[in-house]
């Protein structure tokens, strides 16, 4: 982490041209990355809890101010002009670096404070994190977390464009600007409804899998990753089965397994409850065991500060067995 000084003064080289010199700029700046990571002035307002009118007042003042403009209509949609681009990035880097003053500043007083702002891929933010979120907000209640989520390849989008400074995964493709750090293990499964006529099996072989109807995750998901590279060790394909949908959730998939015979293939940390419930039933395949590990990721580089926090916090968390 940069020492406190080398933060100020980096902050101030950044701000150099664009005039950010007292709290009213810095506030034209938050409403400038609401609009331009959302390219909406209507969720930018919902965003910040300031009407839509004063979304744009800001940003007309923050666009007279630099003589340039941000954005530019196409149709019914806003995008980012080559100035707006070029702010855009500026802009992540002085959110960015609040942020780091902002930790430094609460370790000098030994109080953490601050806002950190997580992403997750699906599994993870429906059946992983949320008993860990508990635990952190109750140990640092100054911490204002946020939580995006996504598929794997989103949150790593999100990561790279700064919208998030932490992200937590489950795919198996490891993108080189990012740094990964293992933090839980998983098994994939399959898994159908105990009242579909497939229920009668309790295991079925790799040759008879392309012959059963499948529900899986959606492209870019995490869990179709791992999927499909477990099944290519064994010389089939995704295309050689049979998959009747892609649906964006293991939510969607036990509704659909719910009502149709068919195969999901899904985290057991996401159906243990129904399966507990007599509700699905796993159905083991001869020779395929699925597992992975969920990870940590941010950029190459030390994580920043709350970061930092909340990773050693989980990991500690998770070692202890809580």
């Amino acid at each position: 982490m940069l020492p406190l000084h080398a933060v100020l003064n980096l902050r101030r080289d950044l701000r150099k041209g664009f005039y950010i010199i007292d709290n009213m700029a810095d506030f034209r700046l938050k409403v400038f990355h609401a609009v331009a990571t959302s390219l909406s002035f209507t969720k930018a307002a919902l965003a910040l809890y300031i009407s839509q009118p004063a979304v744009t007042k800001n940003i007309q003042e923050l666009e007279s101010e630099l003589g340039l403009s941000l954005f530019e209509r196409k149709g019914n949609r806003i995008v980012l002009t080559q100035a707006g681009r070029i702010l855009l990035e500026h802009t992540e880097e002085i959110l960015s670096l609040y942020r780091r003053i902002d930790f430094e500043l609460s370790v000098l007083k030994k109080k953490f404070s601050g806002t950190l702002n997580l992403g997750a891929s699906t599994t993870i933010a429906q059946y992983v994190l949320p008993p860990l979120l508990a635990r952190f907000y109750r140990s640092f209640p100054e911490i204002r977390l946020t939580m995006l989520n996504d598929n794997t390849r989103g949150i790593e989008a999100s990561l790279l464009n700064r919208r998030i400074e932490l992200g937590v995964v489950e795919g198996r493709t490891q993108n080189r600007e990012l740094k990964y750090v293992p933090f839980l293990k998983d098994e994939l499964v399959a898994v159908v409804s105990t009242r579909s006529r497939l229920a009668k099996y309790d295991e079925i072989s790799l040759p008879e899998l392309r012959k059963i109807p499948f529900v899986l995750r959606e492209k870019g998901s995490g869990t179709l990753e791992v999927f499909e590279h477990a099944l290519k060790q064994h010389k089939i394909k995704l295309s050689d089965l049979n998959i009747t949908m892609h649906l964006g959730s293991t939510e969607s998939i036990k509704t659909f397994l719910a009502n149709a015979d068919c195969m999901g293939f899904v985290s057991v940390r996401g159906v243990a409850k129904e399966i507990a419930a007599g509700d699905l039933k796993v159905i083991d395949i001869e020779g395929l065991q699925v597992e992975r590990t969920f990870e940590f990721v941010h950029l190459q580089g030390r994580s920043e500060g709350l970061a930092e926090l909340f990773m050693n916090f989980t990991l500690n968390f998770h070692n202890r067995g809580l």
